[in-house]
């Protein structure tokens, strides 16, 4: 499947939180990650992060899920911090 998730946690979170992003997906933008991940990886993942996070302290995390690439186009304007290319 493919994954795009981002999350906003508290600043003594994110550290921790873009290390294990960083494990399972491709880092697109600030709190962004995007990629191809199998059901177990996922499930892993966000054990850990469920680990991390805390609800009462107003940590959230929204993970989209597809099927498949095929029917997206991923469009970037400015700079692409996923691949450092520009675009105008």
């Amino acid at each position: 499947m493919f994954i795009i998730l981002y999350y906003d946690v508290g600043e003594k979170r994110c550290a921790k939180m873009l290390k294990i992003c960083r494990k399972y997906l491709q880092w697109v933008q600030n709190s962004v990650f995007e990629g191809e991940i199998s059901t177990a990886k996922y499930e892993k993942l966000i054990y850990e992060i469920n680990k991390i996070i805390k609800v009462n302290e107003g940590d959230s995390v929204i993970a989209y899920q597809f099927r498949t690439t095929k029917y997206t186009k991923r469009l970037v304007y400015g700079q692409d911090k996923k691949d450092d290319i520009q675009f105008v």
